[in-house]
């Protein structure tokens, strides 16, 4: 089991946070998530939302700290690359 976690640079909600990947299944990334206690609600598509106060958590548990752009190119080459939702106007 594999799961990829980039730095907490990303800012929403007054936070800092990181996604959480996998480049095997959801089903692998789902079940990671519940060991570290993220809750259901912080998946968001193809990726966990990770609060920079839980990274350490993450990673203490297993996951592969990488850089934010080898996340995406992992998560692209694994097939798991879901396509942002637009808006409608």
């Amino acid at each position: 089991m594999t799961v990829y976690i980039d730095p907490p640079n990303w800012p929403g909600h007054g936070r800092m946070w990181s996604h959480m990947v996998s480049d095997v299944s959801y089903d692998e990334l789902h079940a990671f998530a519940a060991l570290i206690g993220a809750p259901p609600r912080a998946f968001d598509g193809d990726h966990y939302d990770v609060p920079s106060e839980r990274y350490a958590d993450a990673v203490a548990a297993g996951a592969v700290e990488i850089g934010s752009k080898e996340l995406v190119r992992l998560l692209k080459e694994s097939g798991l690359r879901r396509p942002k939702r637009r808006a409608s106007p």
